[in-house]
């Protein structure tokens, strides 16, 4: 697949719009779930001593941001959506950056955690390796990225209204490493059932700290 320049602004115009405009349904519909598990993953890796400097990537209306904040974290949320974005900043009250994840603008060796709960699926594959190469390049030296993503047999295109990629854990693995990072642990998602029961795959990574 060759994504031309025209054929990624559709992908994100189209993407972000699907978001904005069922914002408040999304909000209602995940503002319950438990991700504990997931938040527990990224800080349990983080070295040194806390408050951790965390950027909770496409962080929608700021559910897991405000529980970083919460926890004592500085946390900071990046998010495409604009509706999403103003629903994170007065729920969390945090700082939210609002970035195309396409078209990223982040500081170098800044953040303890980059914490990507269910938002890097939306990258094209063909962005993926240097979206992940900004992504390692904000992290401190021995950072640590969390992701979870739905699960799948490498499909991709578009799904309800979202351009999405359901990478397999061999694939996500290679697209990682690739990146310069190192894998810590991965699992699947919810816990306690089946494996045809669990589609998200979530992984840890560290940046290496030379």
């Amino acid at each position: 697949m060759n994504l031309n320049p025209q054929a990624l602004e559709k992908i994100t115009h189209l993407t972000l719009e699907h978001y904005n405009q069922c914002a408040e349904e999304f909000w209602e519909g995940t503002r319950d779930h438990d991700v504990g598990q997931n938040i527990r993953a990224l800080l349990q890796y983080i070295e040194g001593m806390p408050p951790f400097t965390i950027l909770d990537f496409g962080c929608g209306p700021g559910r897991d941001l405000k529980v970083f904040a919460e926890l004592g974290h500085i946390a900071v949320g990046l998010e495409g959506a604009a509706h999403f974005a103003a629903m994170a900043r007065a729920h969390s009250g945090c700082d939210v950056w609002q970035q195309d994840f396409l078209k990223l603008d982040l500081p170098d060796n800044h953040f303890d955690g980059v914490f990507a709960n269910a938002a890097l699926f939306h990258v094209p594959s063909q962005e993926l390796p240097r979206v992940l190469l900004e992504l390692y390049a904000s992290l401190k030296p021995g950072g640590v990225l969390f992701s979870s993503n739905p699960r799948g047999h490498n499909e991709e295109g578009w799904h309800r209204g979202c351009y999405s990629a359901y990478h397999d854990l061999g694939t996500w693995r290679r697209y990682v490493s690739a990146a310069g990072f190192v894998e810590l642990t991965h699992y699947y998602r919810p816990a306690g059932l089946p494996r045809e029961q669990q589609p998200w795959l979530a992984s840890v990574w560290r940046r290496l700290a030379s």
